[in-house]
């Protein structure tokens, strides 16, 4: 499956520990994540992610645009939950592609959590049909 991270300042650390946590079920599919995102989870946990721009640079209108060709399988987005914070229009697109493809999105820990074991379960097999052409549903036929 192909799995897109993006986690906010404020919660980076957050998204680290839960990568750490579910390393081993991570390992089996394919990652990208935001710049400083992706820096902070392969330093941590050894594993292997594209790197797309930051957040603010554009990072989160490429996963936007990964979704609207079918080449996500899932969102895992660790959003800013301050009262004070601002509506962000990047964040209400994300999760609106999110709704329009069926692409499962979880934005705090235990919606993360659901999700990924889920994903290890084969619960989330039916991306498979979505998303086709993606490296590991290739990979998988292949086996």
């Amino acid at each position: 499956m192909e799995i897109a991270i993006i986690a906010h300042d404020l919660k980076k650390e957050l998204m680290t520990q839960f990568c750490i946590a579910y390393c081993g079920i991570l390992s089996k599919h394919n990652l990208c994540a935001t710049s400083i995102t992706a820096k902070y989870i392969a330093e941590a946990t050894g594993l292997e992610i594209e790197k797309l721009l930051s957040g603010e640079q554009g990072g989160k209108q490429q996963i936007a645009s990964r979704i609207a060709f079918n080449e996500i399988d899932v969102l895992l987005y660790f959003k800013d939950t301050r009262p004070d914070a601002g509506p962000d229009s990047g964040e209400a697109e994300l999760l609106r592609l999110c709704d329009l493809y069926n692409v499962p999105v979880a934005t705090n820990i235990a919606t993360a959590e659901v999700i990924v074991t889920a994903l290890d379960r084969g619960d989330l097999d039916w991306r498979e049909i979505v998303n086709p052409r993606s490296e590991y549903n290739l990979k998988k036929r292949a086996d």
